[in-house]
């Protein structure tokens, strides 16, 4: 199958630092749930969730940032508001989320905000996992790997903000 260019992105990066992961194909899924269904061995928790939102600190300060959770939670909003000084927060629009990222679609948007020039901040629950998965540029293509690399690869920003 062919799959968005930063599918392959990953998997590069991923082997050129010697980091362990697996990578699953499977039919589309749009949600947590259902991506968690398709990949054997993990769990909901496990997802990595990557959300991209807009901070809105004043009318001429916006900016998108992904934020990443354990795929079982939900971010909040105030804890986020709060973390970045900002008056507004809210979720990036579909078409923004495909400008954002060179047309990946919304659910399979991988949590290496790096790759898109966004700034990324990870709940520090994400790490209570050994290993993480989550779609990687496709909804129907999924990588797992361990969390402490992917930390060590993106480097996000860890806060609290589920």
């Amino acid at each position: 199958m062919t799959y968005h260019q930063v599918s392959q992105q990953i998997k590069v990066l991923l082997s050129e630092n010697g980091s362990w992961f697996e990578t699953f194909e499977h039919a589309p899924v749009k949600t947590s749930e259902e991506a968690a269904g398709t990949r054997p061995g993990y769990s909901l928790q496990q997802g990595a969730k990557a959300i991209i939102v807009r901070i809105k600190i004043s009318e001429s300060q916006k900016r998108f940032v992904m934020l990443v959770f354990p795929a079982d939670l939900r971010f909040d909003k105030e804890k986020v508001k709060t973390l970045f000084g900002a008056r507004d927060v809210r979720f990036a629009t579909e078409s923004e989320v495909t400008t954002l990222t060179g047309g990946v679609q919304v659910g399979g948007v991988p949590p290496f905000g790096n790759l898109f020039g966004l700034e990324v901040v990870a709940d520090p629950k994400l790490f209570e996992n050994e290993r993480i998965v989550f779609n990687a540029g496709d909804r129907r293509f999924s990588v797992a790997m361990r969390s402490a690399d992917y930390d060590k690869l993106v480097k996000p920003i860890v806060e609290s903000i589920t």
